[in-house]
This record gives structure tokens, sequence and C-alpha cells, in this order.
């Protein structure tokens, strides 16, 4: 019934509040089972009722959300990347299933981990119910052939209506087939439902990290479809559409909402231009609570879990993780070593932090190793050797992947493929010394082209090194420094380093400006 209650005030506020004209806002899986761990971990551990904190999460991430809107925070869904999700979701659909296979066996299911689950799951295999199997596999079996065929087909709905059915025909509930059970029709109460101030406290973490999830994948169904349609997504907006939806929620009773890409998908292939057909919706969800909820409480719980599995099943994209491993080649690995397949690494880094340690810590390991991953890439800029291309007078390329290329006399011309800063200033230093240090050469061309920002250490450290090598009799030349590079070069030292326009200009020594 959260999941009903949900539905209403949801749309109806992220109508009114969100920028987009075809998002669809609902329980997800990915939010609903972040807050069924969250939760679970609350109540295991305390006399709170499931229900009451399950609206509570709701109306926390509710308010993360405004207080991110209000501080203009939308930018934060940037630092979950494509890759992270992906594992992260993965991972989430893994544990969801393993959480659902009991039901669909007739067993008691375990606790834990993902491992944990499976293993106690495996081990009372044993105990399998038959009349449950056979319900639950052939409900399995409808949903994914019907989707297989003709995906406007409603699946999951044929589903529930053959499985009630079923037990309304053959008594299969009297067989030891366990059913939904009595479920109360009407509009929901509004209110805290009885959760302490203290109680929100506990449960701020758990309600940040479901706005982070639930923000990251409803922004992403909305730019889809703006792109589509040719309209801008406010982040901002975003979030206070969010904040909105889960507020009406969790208020009304019901669990956290997000926007989905499925559910927005469906919408705008059935011509959904605008958010009225969100307030559509909702009218008839209303309905449904008044006058329809009868129907549902003699649906088997293995045809339940069915339905969850094969919405789920598809979320489990090892190809997409497969993808992210072949994003590799020889010459990243020589760079970069283990990190050469940093969103590979991150995504799996996710799906195991959630298989592991839960969900919320999943997420955070899976932003915190991309985060260290792209600054220890950063930290190791690869440094090229250039030549002169044969009959390119004007051309030079790396002398590693253009084997051809010609270096030329007493000169040699590197390229930093990267933005220039204090961690990776030392380094940076390292390479050019060591390129003067080659016999022969009198002077050392960097190429700036290449290096979109410069900050004062790494400014300063181009200075030094212009110093001690003038020193030794090698001239530093720095070619191709524009816009905020040049400035910083030029208001951070007071050195002279000569600056050309080209590469050819710093070998011939031509056109030099100070």
């Amino acid at each position: 019934m959260v999941g009903l209650y949900a539905a209403p005030g949801a749309l109806i506020l992220y109508a009114a509040f969100g920028s987009s004209r075809a998002l669809v806002v609902g329980p997800m899986a990915a939010t609903a089972a972040l807050s069924a761990a969250t939760v679970g971990d609350l109540v295991a551990h305390s006399s709170g009722d499931f229900l009451a904190f399950t609206t509570g999460l709701a109306i926390t991430t509710g308010i993360a959300a405004a207080a991110a809107g209000i501080l203009r925070l939308g930018f934060l869904a940037n630092f979950i990347s494509e890759p992270v999700l992906k594992g992260f979701i993965v991972g989430l659909a893994l544990t969801i299933i393993i959480g659902q296979v009991p039901k669909l066996f007739g067993i008691d299911g375990g606790e834990g981990d993902f491992f944990r689950k499976t293993v106690e799951t495996v081990g009372n295999l044993g105990e399998t119910s038959g009349i449950t199997i056979l319900v639950g596999g052939l409900s399995l079996a409808l949903v994914l052939a019907l989707k297989r065929i003709n995906t406007a087909i409603p699946a999951s709905l044929v589903a529930v209506a053959l499985g009630v059915a079923a037990v309304k025909i053959f008594s299969l509930d009297d067989h030891g087939l366990a059913i939904v059970g009595h479920v109360d029709s009407g509009l929901p109460s509004l209110g805290g439902h009885g959760l302490r101030l203290h109680d929100y406290g506990t449960l701020a973490a758990g309600g940040i990290g479901v706005m982070l999830v639930g923000f990251a994948e409803g922004l992403g169904a909305a730019k889809t479809y703006a792109e589509r349609d040719h309209y801008e997504i406010d982040p901002n907006r975003e979030l206070l559409g969010l904040d909105g939806a889960n507020l009406a929620s969790g208020l009304s009773g019901g669990m956290v909402v997000n926007g989905s890409l499925s559910k927005t998908a469906v919408n705008a292939g059935a011509g959904a231009k605008t958010q009225l057909a969100g307030l559509l919706v909702a009218g008839l969800t209303v309905l449904t609570l008044l006058f329809l909820t009868g129907l549902f409480e003699d649906l088997p719980e293995a045809t339940l879990a069915a339905i969850v599995i094969a919405a789920v099943v598809e979320l489990v994209d090892f190809p997409a993780l497969r993808d992210l491993w072949r994003v590799y080649t020889r010459q990243l690995g020589f760079d970069y070593g283990f990190a050469s397949r940093p969103d590979f690494i991150a995504a799996v880094a996710a799906m195991l932090g959630v298989l592991v340690f839960d969900t919320l810590p999943g997420l955070f390991i899976g932003i915190g190793v991309a985060l260290l991953l792209l600054l220890y890439r950063a930290s190791r800029p690869y440094v090229a050797e250039l030549g002169r291309l044969p009959g390119e007078a004007r051309e030079f390329g790396d002398l590693r992947r253009h084997p051809e290329a010609v270096s030329p006399d007493g000169v040699v011309a590197l390229r930093i493929e990267s933005g220039l800063f204090f961690a990776n200033a030392d380094p940076v230093r390292t390479q050019i010394t060591r390129a003067a240090d080659k016999e022969g050469t009198h002077a050392v061309v960097l190429d700036l082209e290449s290096v979109p920002s410069l900050d004062v250490s790494s400014a300063r450290m181009l200075a030094t090194v212009t110093e001690n090598l003038g020193r030794s009799g090698v001239e530093l030349r720095l070619a191709r420094a524009d816009g905020q590079v040049r400035d910083v070069l030029e208001k951070a030292t007071s050195s002279s380093t000569p600056l050309y326009p080209t590469i050819v200009a710093a070998v011939a020594r031509k056109n030099v400006t100070v």
C-alpha cells in the first residue's frame, strides 16, 4: 500500500515544482531497496515500526532535497558518475533478487549481506513448497515471456490477474500458498505517523543517500527526454520537485519516490507532452485506493516476488560492465597501470560495496573509488615526446604513436596531456628534467595547448625549472600557452620564460614573446 499511497501527492507536487514535462515520479527499485535496507537496519535494533520509519525516510529525503535545492547544490549529481550508478544498480538488483527468491520457493530467507543470504537460501532449498514454486515459476515465466513477445502487453498486470484468479478458483491458500491478505481501502491519513524528532535524526544519513541516488537517477531520465524535445532541465528545480514529491509521499503514508526512466518512457511513448498526464495518473490512483484494493487480497506472494524479480533482473546489466572493461588500450595500461580502467573499477567497487557492506555504504564506496582514481590519474599526467611528422613541416606528433616522426636536432619537444596543478607539478618537473639530460640537448620545448588549466604551484615550478635548466645551458621554451594558462604564468611568477605561438616557432626560436 505504501507504493499506492506514494503516488498521488508525489505526482501532483512534482508537477508543481519540477522542470521536466515528461518525468514520472514514483517508487523505484533502487531507492525502494535502499529504503528497505536503511529502515530494516534501524527497526531491527529498536522497537520502531517498519512502516512508520519508511514514511519517515521519505519525509527526511524530501527535507534533504529541499535543503539541497535551496542551496543550489544541483551540481552534486555530477559526482555520481554513470559507471558508479551502473555498478550500484547492478549490486542493488542482485540484492533485491536474492531477497525475493525465498518467497518464490516458499522457504525462509537468510539474513546479512548478499553472500550470506545466498548461502542460507541455497541451504534451505530442501524445504521448497511445491505449490509455491509452481505458482511463482509460472508467474515468472509468464511475465518474462510476455515482455519478450510484446512490451506493450501489461505483463505484470496479466500475472496478477491470473494469480488472483487461480487462488479464488482452486483455493490455493488452503494448500499452503501464502497470499497478500487483507488490504485496507480508502485514502491514507496525513501526518508524521508517530515518529519523534530524534527518529528523523537517525534517518538523516539514509535520507541523504536516498536523495543522491534518486536525484541522479531522475535527473538522467529527465535530461534524456528534455534533449529529445529540445528544452532545458534545471537541476535545482529537480531537487525541489524531488523534495515536494517525497514530502507528499511521506506525509500521506507512502515510501520514497524519484523520477523513473521506465515510467517516463511509457509516459512519453503514450504521447504525453506535459505534466497533465501525471495529474491524470494521480487521479486514477485515488480511484484505485477507494474502490479496487480488495482485488489484491488474494494475490500470491510468489507471484508478487516473480513480478519484482522480472522487473529487477533487467537491471543486472553485466554487458555494460563488460563494455567498461573493454575501454582499454596498451598505451593506457602503460601510462596508468592498474588505474587504466577507472570506470570499470569504480563500477565494480560500487557493486561489491552494495553486495558486501549494504546499499548506502556501497554507493559512497563507488563514489570514493571513482574520485581517488581521478586524482591518481591527474597526479600522473602523460607527457608525450613529440617529433616532426614526415611531409608535415608544421605538424608534430607523439613519437610513441608515430614512430616515423623525427625529433628536432638538439631540441626535445614535450606535450603535457593534462591540467597542471600542485599534485602533479613534481612528476612533470621530473619528466622535463629527464628530457633535458639527454645528450646534445640545448632546449626543451613544452607544448601547453592541451593544458586546460594551471595553478600557482605549477606556474612557479615552470619558472624554477627554467632557472635550473638555464644554469646547465639548457633553455626551456613554452609554446601555445593561451587563455587562463597564459594569465597565470604572467601573474604568478616574475620570471621571463619565453612564450611562443607554435611548436615550430619554439623549436626555431622565432616570434618569441615574454
